[in-house]
Order: C-alpha cells, then sequence, then structure tokens
C-alpha cells in the first residue's frame, strides 16, 4: 500500500530540477544578447551557428520545464487521489508522474550534448587567428 509520503518524495527534486531548467534558460538569455552585441564584430558564420543551436535549446529547455510541470501537477494529483484513498489511480498518477520526470531527464542531458556542441563553436571562434 502506498502512502502519501511516497509521492511526497518526488517534491524536493522536482522543484530543484524546474529551479535548475529556470537557470539554464536564463543563461541562454544572455548569450543571445551577447551574440546580439558581437553580431557587427564577429564572423557571421559563427554567429549564424550559434543562432541555430540556441534555438534548439530554448525549444528543448522549453520542453524540459513543461514535462517537469507535468509530473510535478501529476504527482500533486497523485497525493490527493490517496488522500481521498484511490490507490489505483493514485499508482497509475504517480507512474504517469516518474514517466514525464524520465522525459524530462533525458530532454535535459539532450540540451546538454548540445550547449557542448555550442561551446565548441565559441573555443573555434577563439582558435581562428582571422576573427
Amino acid at each position: 500500500m502506498m502512502t502519501i509520503t511516497t509521492p511526497a518524495l518526488l517534491f524536493p527534486a522536482i522543484s530543484l530540477l524546474l529551479l535548475a531548467y529556470t537557470n539554464r534558460f536564463i543563461v541562454i538569455g544572455q548569450l543571445i544578447r551577447a551574440l546580439i552585441e558581437q553580431r557587427n564584430e564577429a564572423n557571421h558564420l559563427q554567429i549564424t551557428r550559434q543562432v541555430k543551436h540556441l534555438k534548439i535549446r530554448i525549444l528543448i529547455i522549453r520542453y524540459t520545464q513543461m514535462t517537469g510541470i507535468v509530473s510535478f501537477i501529476l504527482c500533486t494529483i497523485a497525493m490527493m487521489c490517496l488522500l481521498a484513498e484511490a490507490q489505483t489511480a493514485a499508482i497509475t498518477l504517480l507512474i504517469s508522474s516518474l514517466v514525464c520526470l524520465i522525459i524530462s531527464l533525458l530532454l535535459c542531458l539532450y540540451e546538454v550534448f548540445i550547449s557542448g556542441i555550442a561551446l565548441n563553436i565559441q573555443l573555434e571562434v577563439l582558435q581562428d587567428p582571422k576573427s
């Protein structure tokens, strides 16, 4: 029998993940603003490549946030079901919440991979003596 503490254990984890996702989103916003300032000085090909990756990263972070929020909502509803003694619904909702959390983490992993590519583009700019 599942108790209310089982889904409650996800609350701190999901909250911290959403905070981390938001911080990544803020950093991308700062990068975009910096690129706007550099656009007249830098190699336009490099900036175009960076913009492409930033657009993908923004989209991925949006989906990570959305699936994280859905996970949080499902977890909360699972707790409500447990309070209403609807055990089967609570278990189904908790499993759904965990699936959303896994999707969110996988999307985050993909975004980290893409951010590594973007950093390599930045390093190419620093290594190119022409720019």
